[in-house]
């Protein structure tokens, strides 16, 4: 059963005037995002930054300063070694979103988890399609462990998480460190995860509609990020047709009503086949993206802070 509040907020949506996907352009849709919480947690500081061209192994990187944002937990000290960081990646299907649109959740991940989290403001499709967001998250591990002692982080205690598209980017980051013999990501946390081009789970097909993020919309996202140029079968698009051995432990988190439900579950169960450690939980009467909801969905945060305690 949908949880109350989530029930009246999809009233509310589904309520509003709403565009065909056939019409939708990414403009339009970046306009029809998320509103900022209006209540946000305070945390230490905060600084915008800019990721400067990284040395790496790729020709695919772009040199342009890539914008970050890092964020301080209450109680922050500089230790030896450092503290614990976490790179995050928004949602948005990898089209929408920003620093802005997921500030309120870094800051709730940043005071829960007692790390500096930094938050990459990566390119989105379709102006720079599949690999150039993964390339970014690659390029931003690279900085993050590089500078570490700079920004007051322990290189080797860097997780990497991410909500939706973003948890889509973390888990390829975990496939990209790995294969390329880059840094060590000690976890993998992601947040109803897209995960496989597919769109033909069960799920997908329950909550085709009506549930805030949809199955055709969904699909959009897929044709601009993809384009024409890769397919489901080219190395880091489909998690559920990868080689997923030796990687991280992994928290992974589903909502009941999310058409990307089943496929978070499956990936949580080819990672436990390939020998990884899985944290999996699906939180009941919640739909895609209820975490970003945190003025209207109050388990959002619960369920952020949970991840921890």
């Amino acid at each position: 059963m949908l949880a109350p509040e989530v029930k009246a907020l999809l009233e509310f949506m589904n309520s509003q005037p709403s565009v065909a996907i056939a019409d939708l352009t990414p403009e339009m849709m970046r306009d029809r995002t998320m509103p900022l919480p209006e209540n946000i947690e305070a945390v230490l500081k905060v600084v915008d930054t800019v990721i400067p061209l990284v040395a790496q192994d790729n020709e695919v990187g772009s040199s342009d300063p890539l914008p970050a944002r890092i964020y301080y937990p209450q109680g922050y000290e500089e230790v030896d070694g450092g503290s614990p960081a976490i790179l995050f990646f928004h949602g948005g299907g990898f089209v929408a979103c920003d620093l802005d649109t997921h500030d309120g959740m870094c800051r709730t991940l940043c005071n829960a988890s007692g790390s500096v989290v930094v938050s990459v403001d990566y390119r989105l499709a379709p102006e720079a399609r599949f690999p150039a967001a993964p390339e970014d998250a690659y390029r931003a591990l690279l900085w993050l462990h590089q500078e570490a002692g700079t920004l007051g982080v322990n290189s080797n205690a860097i997780s990497v998480c991410g909500d939706s598209a973003g948890g889509n980017l973390a888990a390829v980051l975990c496939l990209l460190a790995r294969d390329r013999k880059g840094p060590t990501i000690q976890k993998q946390i992601l947040i109803y995860p897209v995960t496989s081009p597919g769109c033909d789970t069960e799920s997908h097909h329950k909550f085709a509609e009506g549930y805030f993020l949809g199955r055709e919309q969904m699909q959009w996202f897929w044709q601009h990020y993809l384009g024409d140029k890769a397919t489901a079968s080219t190395p880091y698009v489909d998690l559920l047709a990868a080689d997923v051995s030796s990687l991280p432990p992994a928290v992974i988190v589903t909502a009941e009503y999310d058409p990307l439900c089943d496929e978070g579950k499956l990936y949580a169960d080819r990672l436990k086949a390939a020998g990884s450690t899985v944290e999996y939980r699906c939180a009941a009467g919640q739909i895609h993206g209820f975490c970003s909801f945190a003025d209207h969905i109050p388990q959002g945060r619960e369920v952020l802070v949970g991840l921890f305690g």
